[in-house]
């Protein structure tokens, strides 16, 4: 059986949070940093970002 996922945010969202992650990495310690900071900011998991 295979199970859908639903895309909870948009492509432009996706593309905004990828292009936030690039702009503002440096300004972190790490990658991981960078990515707990923005997911937090869009509203969704580091994980869901980082994936």
């Amino acid at each position: 059986m295979t199970s859908k996922m639903t895309n909870k945010f948009s492509p432009e969202v996706r593309a905004r949070a990828v292009r936030m992650l690039l702009d503002h990495a440096s300004e972190h310690p790490s990658r991981w940093a960078a990515v707990t900071s923005i997911a937090a900011k869009i509203g969704c998991t580091p994980q869901t970002l980082h994936d």
